[in-house]
């Protein structure tokens, strides 16, 4: 259920389909994947305990992130206002490395930026973790399972926006979903930096 509930995560995804076509939407997931493995390895060492015993570690942490999400819902609201262009796999033009980079960039930086998920990894996996077992390594294995349900969740996202690939592509969608994305990613960021 944690997966499939839409979030920053799945916006992101969203936003980079629209915006870029598959190859950015594979870009973005594998950086979304990325950012979860590094959260799973702090979770395992124990350094998303250090983060959630923090005050203030996790307040810079939380504020960061949200400044981050707010500036990934106002480029997507920026977006609409310019032409589309669109990475489709058979009839693209080149795209250049700083592009990749962006795509992936964007996954990255919004689990890393997100303070939330280390800390649902350190309150959520020891729950699992069976008597007897070795705390660290449980909870890369579950992590691990966290991941692999992501990457699946992530698959199915790609593949269903290139089976919608056309009807995304006209500009009028693409201008609407690039504002609920803005608006929702502004919401997500004001939601982070007014939690507790």
């Amino acid at each position: 259920m944690l997966v499939v509930l839409p979030g920053p995560d799945t916006l992101v995804v969203v936003r980079s389909l629209v915006r870029g076509g598959r190859g950015a939407g594979i870009r973005t997931s594998v950086g979304v994947l990325c950012g979860l493995m590094v959260w799973v390895g702090a979770a395992a060492l124990g350094l998303a305990a250090l983060l959630q015993a923090n005050q203030l570690g996790y307040e810079i942490l939380k504020v960061v992130g949200a400044c981050y999400l707010l500036w990934l819902g106002v480029q997507s609201l920026r977006a609409l206002r310019r032409p589309a262009v669109v990475d489709s796999d058979a009839h693209s033009s080149p795209v250049s490395p700083l592009d990749r980079l962006g795509s992936f960039g964007a996954g990255l930086l919004t689990d890393l930026l997100n303070p939330k998920i280390g800390i649902l990894f350190v309150s959520l996996l020891p729950g699992f973790v069976p008597d007897g077992y070795s705390v660290g390594w449980t909870t890369v294995g579950l992590g691990g399972i966290y991941v692999a349900l992501t990457a699946v969740y992530c698959a199915a996202l790609v593949m269903g926006a290139n089976a919608i690939g056309d009807w995304m592509r006209s500009d009028r969608i693409r201008r609407r979903l690039d504002a609920i994305a803005g608006v929702a990613l502004v919401g997500f960021g004001i939601r982070l930096a007014l939690e507790p």
